[in-house]
């Protein structure tokens, strides 16, 4: 396991309780390096959202636990926050969840002409995820290869 993926999952460990008696749930966990700084980005989500009070308790509490495990001994910057409306779905767990909800699937080469589609999640596996897209004279599911996904979010309705 990669140090990154193991950090994410104590993390996450670590974060479990501390998001349940708070009343929230974990929605991801991840560990990034960005220009020269690495970040530790725990997004806590609960059914009625996540307001600031929410990310300050949870961050809080978190880290102390990370001060007394101390398990990452390079600096980091810890944020705690919502997933945000537009949420990147990179899970299983979130693709479940979303499953009949609008999405937009960014990938990585033309498909069709095109690296940018909008439908419904129709379903997922292990390796494709289906959406059902609108075309001139109704719907057609179209099934993309996880691998060539660059993105799959749920789409901002305003």
């Amino acid at each position: 396991m990669a140090k990154k993926d193991a950090y994410e999952e104590r993390a996450e460990a670590l974060l479990a309780p501390i998001a349940e008696a708070n009343g929230c749930e974990i929605y991801d966990v991840e560990y990034v390096k960005e220009g020269s700084e690495w970040y530790l980005r725990a997004f806590i989500d609960k059914r009625d959202g996540v307001n600031i009070n929410d990310c300050e308790n949870v961050s809080r509490a978190f880290s102390e636990k990370l001060d007394e495990d101390d398990f990452i001994p390079d600096a980091y910057i810890l944020e705690v926050s919502s997933p945000g409306l537009g949420r990147a779905l990179k899970k299983d767990r979130h693709l479940e969840k979303s499953l009949g909800d609008e999405v937009e699937v960014k990938t990585y080469k033309p498909i069709e002409r095109q690296k940018e589609f909008v439908g419904i999640l129709k379903a997922y596996d292990k390796d494709t995820v289906t959406i059902e897209v609108e075309e001139n004279y109704g719907t057609k599911d179209m099934v993309f290869a996880k691998s060539d996904i660059a993105i799959i979010r749920l789409t901002l309705d305003f």
